[in-house]
């Protein structure tokens, strides 16, 4: 194993990073203020992304996309994370659901919405979390889907379904199974059309101020083909860990792309700005901002490919996933808030992308898992190999 870039990858590696840096950051000015103007420009970067031949570099060539290896696109999302837009203009956004799609629908909606989603004509949906549950503990999930002849019914209501508004379908976690069944067998996935009688959006919830698009969901008698369920029935949680464990490797890695870019904008305002009779760069306390953000960038990247690499050798990974996740979110968190001190009050404001990522960063500590319940699950993992007479070493097994 090694931890520098394959030579391989490196030119595509190299073209993303350039599309990214030349044309997808200088666009954020129009893209943040949304609308029709912001769906025009996304819509150019799209073209060029595909006339550049980098769109869906990491779906499978089979459905359409540049078919990267799992590793290899794992450099490649890296770079593409430098912008909360690279996925959408680069068309990356929809691949978890396309491989769950490809894996587990028949082939009425996998012809349906597949080909579709991996050009980005259709965007997909997930809703997994609700209101009144502790996101942290999905075995309480209230949803329901019932049979009723040949259709499911389902009544609940979910929130941060992100892209519902826009999508043209979404895959619902949901109870199918009766009382008493063990709690990780009693939920099943089931495609919802988005346009079904009874499927209504409540709202949009900004976070942290930000309208991203994240919506509340109220499922009315909404009633769809027993055809719908996604997998076999009760079998909801291991397709969603499935669709999950690479996501969340995939997040971390864009989190090192925001990192950098806001490491990239803390050296370079300390090499500009002077304060107090010298540059900022000669300041002690400023040096400890860099050499500080340096390590956790470093540390949390080779972290991260630990986890790819594990992955891709067909390991789940479960503990060097738990990891990376709350390790790359508090990286994050940290070496954007160094950028944003080192700016001062120019910082706090919209003329620099630090405030937006700023916030973002913040939500990185709650989705996919809160960190507290990746902590307990790590520790409990490596305290039950000792139990059983195993060690772990340097995470090797």
């Amino acid at each position: 194993m090694t931890f520098e870039v394959p030579e391989r990858v490196r030119p595509v590696r190299d073209a993303v990073y350039a599309f990214m840096t030349e044309r997808v950051e200088p666009a954020e000015p129009v893209l943040v203020g949304g609308g029709a103007a912001a769906a025009d420009k996304l819509r150019e970067l799209r073209g060029e992304a595909k006339d550049a031949g980098l769109w869906a570099l990491g779906h499978p060539a089979e459905l359409g996309g540049g078919g990267l290896p799992f590793l290899d696109y794992v450099f490649v999302n890296e770079v593409q994370g430098r912008s909360e837009w690279g996925q959408l203009a680069l068309g990356t956004f929809t691949l978890q659901d396309s491989l769950m799609l490809h894996e587990y629908a028949d082939a009425r909606w996998r012809e349906r919405y597949l080909a579709p989603m991996v050009a980005g004509e259709v965007s997909p949906s997930f809703a997994m979390t609700e209101p009144d549950v502790a996101g942290s503990d999905p075995t309480g999930l209230r949803t329901t889907a019932e049979l009723d002849g040949d259709e499911w019914v389902i009544r609940g209501r979910k929130w941060f379904t992100t892209g519902a508004a826009a999508a043209a379908y979404t895959t619902v976690m949901c109870r199918t199974e009766p009382e008493g069944t063990p709690p990780h067998r009693a939920f099943s996935m089931i495609i919802v059309p988005t346009d079904t009688p009874g499927y209504r959006i409540v709202r949009d919830l900004p976070v942290l101020g930000l309208a991203g698009g994240h919506y509340e969901v109220a499922y009315e008698d909404v009633r769809v083909p027993a055809s719908n369920l996604l997998g076999p029935r009760g079998e909801g949680f291991r397709i969603a860990q499935r669709r999950l464990g690479p996501g969340r490797i995939f997040h971390c890695m864009r989190w090192l792309g925001q990192a950098q870019r806001a490491f990239d904008l803390l050296c370079e305002r300390l090499n500009s700005r002077s304060a107090f009779g010298g540059p900022l760069a000669d300041k002690q306390l400023m040096q400890r901002h860099v050499f500080e953000s340096y390590a956790e960038i470093q540390s949390a990247r080779l972290l991260t490919l630990q986890a790819a690499h594990r992955i891709d050798a067909g390991d789940e990974a479960r503990v060097e996933i738990s990891v990376i996740k709350v390790v790359g979110a508090r990286m994050l968190h940290n070496v954007i808030d160094r950028a944003i001190q080192a700016y001062g009050a120019a910082g706090l404001t919209d003329d620099l992308p630090l405030s937006r990522m700023y916030r973002h960063a913040r939500e990185a500590r709650l989705y996919d898992g809160p960190d507290e319940v990746h902590t307990q699950s790590a520790a409990r993992r490596v305290l039950r190999e000792y139990r059983n007479g195993g060690n772990w070493e340097f995470g090797l097994r």
